[in-house]
């Protein structure tokens, strides 16, 4: 739901998922709301961006490093598609934009809204950004809501927590945004608490109070998958519109390739904590860089149907209390070379970039520059 009913920050988990895709990956079937009519100017100024964001969890006994080193600039009006395994980062990133990370989360590095500073910025102007210029659709409308209060009430309280304004006109308000999110018959339904509605409707009305204050940042972390592929695709093409239609900015948290080529203008791939790869949809479904994202496409259902195989990433997850120096993808990679041992910065490719030495070092000389750069990470 919007922050101002707020949910307790949670990182990924630190075990390895499958990225898949619920809805066939191809950029060139989407629908007319999707990416290919929502593409952003390259040359808009950044909304959000993150300068060498690394967010760390202290326990008693160790530090996991769960984002290491982001950097990334979000376009306005754009909708970006950050995906990755289970753990990888994506959902600690996202809760660092919100600031609803738990206690024993460290920040360093900036998150810029508009150009101010969200790690610095004081707690009590925090507060009043979250859920009303930056708002947030969790993944699970059955925790995003309270189960005894009327679903109309919450998305009300949620305008009243940032507007000054009448009980009739937050009401209002509510009964407008319920119905703009497909919610049938909103006034009847207006009283009803959340275990009368289904998966689908309950996450609408999650969509609902998102949108209460008509923020120009929504953060939408899996919006879907608590639901099934039908009614998934009908909650993607919902955001699409609304998004459209508010003139937001959305950044799409998702393990989903398929959701990515449904509604992304551009897509950043995460591997364990770093960015890997960032590029327009096209460009990825057509010319991946790095091979984490080449593994990744080669394992989606619909190309193993091609090639009469499903591919596989051999190889585990590193243990991100004890990460490896350099690439962290570089014991899974067929491509691994002496100089991945120190982490690679990230490298123009065609309109995206990639962090891989594969871009940038030929491998007849890569013991050599491993020697000039010391070999750190």
């Amino acid at each position: 739901m919007s922050a101002p009913l707020e949910k307790d920050g949670q990182e990924d988990g630190q075990k390895g998922g499958t990225v898949g895709a619920a809805v066939t990956a191809s950029p060139t079937t989407a629908s007319s709301t999707t990416a290919s009519s929502t593409t952003a100017s390259a040359t808009a100024a950044p909304i959000l961006a993150f300068d060498d964001v690394r967010v760390d969890y202290r326990g008693r006994s160790s530090t996991v490093s769960a984002v290491a080193g982001v950097s990334l600039e979000l376009r306005a009006g754009e909708t970006f598609g950050l995906v990755g395994e289970s753990g990888c980062g994506k959902t600690t990133l996202s809760m660092a934009v919100m600031g609803l990370l738990p206690d024993r989360a460290q920040v360093s590095g900036e998150i810029r809204f508009r150009g101010e500073d969200l790690v610095t910025m004081p707690a009590g102007r925090r507060r009043r950004l979250r859920g009303d210029d930056v708002s947030m659709v969790f993944q699970d409308p059955a925790t995003s809501l309270d189960a005894t209060f009327p679903i109309g009430e919450q998305v009300a309280e949620t305008i009243r927590a940032h507007r000054s304004v009448s009980r009739r006109e937050a009401r209002d308000r509510a009964l407008q945004l319920l119905a703009e999110v497909g919610i049938p018959d909103p006034a009847a339904r207006y009283s009803d608490p959340p275990h009368r509605l289904s998966g689908g409707m309950r996450q609408r009305v999650v969509i609902a109070a998102a949108l209460a204050n008509d923020p120009d940042l929504l953060l939408a972390d899996e919006p879907t998958t608590a639901l099934d592929v039908t009614i998934q695709a009908q909650i993607l093409d919902l955001l699409a519109q609304l998004k459209q239609r508010h003139g937001m900015t959305m950044l799409l948290i998702t393990h989903d390739l398929g959701v990515v080529a449904q509604i992304c203008d551009r897509v950043g791939v995460m591997y364990a904590g770093q960015l890997v790869e960032v590029a327009p949809v096209d460009q990825l479904f057509a010319a991946p860089r790095h091979p984490y994202t080449r593994a990744l496409l080669q394992a989606l259902p619909s190309r193993a149907q091609r090639s009469g195989r499903l591919a596989v990433v051999e190889g585990q997850v590193p243990d991100l209390s004890e990460p490896p120096s350099g690439c962290r993808f570089k014991e899974r990679c067929p491509h691994r070379m002496p100089v991945c041992d120190t982490t690679p910065a990230a490298t123009p490719a065609g309109a995206g970039s990639v962090a891989c030495w594969l871009e940038t070092v030929d491998r007849a000389t890569n013991v050599e520059l491993a020697e000039q750069v010391g070999g750190a990470a």
